[in-house]
């Protein structure tokens, strides 16, 4: 993809089996998450994926696993861009990493469904650099919140797993 095909308010639409939600990018501020993001858009990566991840009332992830649990192959971590992104709060969109590894965020996100001030960048420490936000649900947040009430189970090593699967249908830019 070349950086002229991405204008500078970018739009997308995230049609879940929970109803569709629409988000605006922030490119200009964190250009390396949402171009990678945008890449596996525009290779349907997230077509048939599971938000896989729900935890009440904090977050819900999504973007790396098919029915069953399967974890898809991602291409390289990015540089993480939390120094100089906005802050996690409701409605927006990070990019998931391991803990102990800053720079570990390669497909999976995270909608935020409170202000999580906790997953904001404090230091430049594994424990404290923080999680990317890379753009906000601008509608539909209603059917995030809806996620967020699933119940849950563990599945494997995987716990906050919805009892009853949610897919993401597929990911569109809207202009």
């Amino acid at each position: 993809m070349n950086d002229k095909s991405l204008p500078d308010l970018l739009r997308i639409r995230i049609d879940t089996t929970c109803g569709p939600l629409v988000a605006e990018l922030y490119l200009g501020r964190t250009p390396i998450s949402v171009k990678n993001f945008m890449r596996y858009v525009q290779d349907e990566f997230y077509d048939g994926t599971l938000m896989h991840r729900v935890i009440r009332d904090y977050i819900v992830q999504g973007g790396g696993f098919t029915a069953g649990m399967h974890q898809k192959t991602t291409r390289a971590p990015i540089e993480n861009e939390a120094k100089v992104c906005p802050l996690n709060e409701r409605g927006t969109l990070a990019m998931a990493r391991l803990p102990e590894a800053p720079h570990s965020a390669t497909s999976q996100f995270f909608i935020n469904l409170r202000n999580n001030p906790s997953l904001d960048h404090f230091a430049d420490t594994p424990e404290e650099w923080g999680y990317c936000v890379f753009g906000k649900i601008v509608e539909g947040m209603g059917f995030a919140d809806q996620m967020g009430g699933f119940a849950t189970m563990t599945r494997g090593s995987h716990s906050g797993s919805p009892v009853s699967d949610i897919f993401i249908e597929s990911i569109v830019q809207l202009r």
